[in-house]
Formats: C-alpha cells, structure tokens, sequence
C-alpha cells in the first residue's frame, strides 16, 4: 500500500480535506478508496482541487477590496 507523504502547513487541515472529500464523493455518487476506479477516485482529487482554488480566489479578491 502506498503511503501519503503529503505535509499539510495548517494543522486540522487533514480533517477539513477529509470532510470536503466525502461531501464531493457524495455529490459524484463515488466510494473513494481502493475498489474504486483510478478515473472515480480522480474525479473526486479533480473536484476537490477546482473547489480549492475557488476559495483561493475569492479570498485573494475580499483582500483586495
């Protein structure tokens, strides 16, 4: 099994992707894990990312106003 070495800055922010991972699996209609298809497990990574950089954006902008 491979293991995660990503090093997350915030700390609690492991349970923040976590939940935003389940909330996106459900909206897709995804289980995510090792059952699932590499295309339904990305799909999920996909959205997650797009959200992410929405929420970069818009503070970006609200510190610019």
């Amino acid at each position: 099994m491979a293991r995660n070495n990503n090093k997350l800055l915030v700390p609690g922010a492991r349970n923040a992707m976590e939940q935003m991972k389940e909330e996106i699996a459900n909206e897709l209609g995804v289980q995510p894990g090792a059952d699932t298809t590499a295309r339904e497990n990305g799909s999920v990574g996909g959205e997650m990312v797009k959200r992410m950089i929405q929420i970069a954006e818009e503070n970006m902008q609200n510190k610019n106003q």
